[in-house]
């Protein structure tokens, strides 16, 4: 993983580890131990969910830029399929609070889009490799040796 890329990674999680204390804590309040499970779960569904979908699309975008697009879109439809499988086998669950859970799971994802949004508006990412085998031949060719 390249340094650009643990930046965007790191500039996400740490706002939605963030919120998941605060979600734990509020929820331990309101509905308690159960509470406090259920935005523990929420947070890190969404932590892995993303996190993956993150490194994924970023080794996309390096190996196969031409299927970065598609791969994003493919990518965005699998973790929503993702977390609507969990959803479906803990539906009915008692092990942790649903909607502690389920407030969590929305908010840790909202802060994750928006964190990830502006770490890629801060990012000064260049759109072409200066050290690519193409532009070195280039160099060479025109200057005189």
């Amino acid at each position: 993983m390249q340094s650009n890329d643990a930046r965007l990674l790191l500039h996400a999680v740490v706002p939605t580890l963030a919120l998941g204390v605060v979600a734990v804590a509020v929820s331990a309040v309101v509905a308690g131990a159960a509470g406090a499970i259920g935005a523990v779960v929420g947070t890190v569904l969404v932590l892995l969910v993303m996190g993956a979908g993150l490194v994924v699309l970023q080794k996309t975008a390096k190996n196969l830029p031409q299927l970065f697009q598609m791969m994003g879109l493919l990518l965005y439809t699998t973790q929503i399929l993702f977390v609507l499988l969990f959803l479906l086998a803990f539906k009915d669950t008692t092990l942790f609070d649903t909607k502690a859970f389920a407030f969590t799971l929305l908010g840790a994802t909202l802060v994750w889009i928006a964190a990830q949004t502006r770490g890629h508006m801060k990012a000064k990412i260049l759109y072409v490799d200066p050290d690519s085998a193409e532009g070195k031949k280039a160099e060479t060719a025109g200057s005189p040796t």
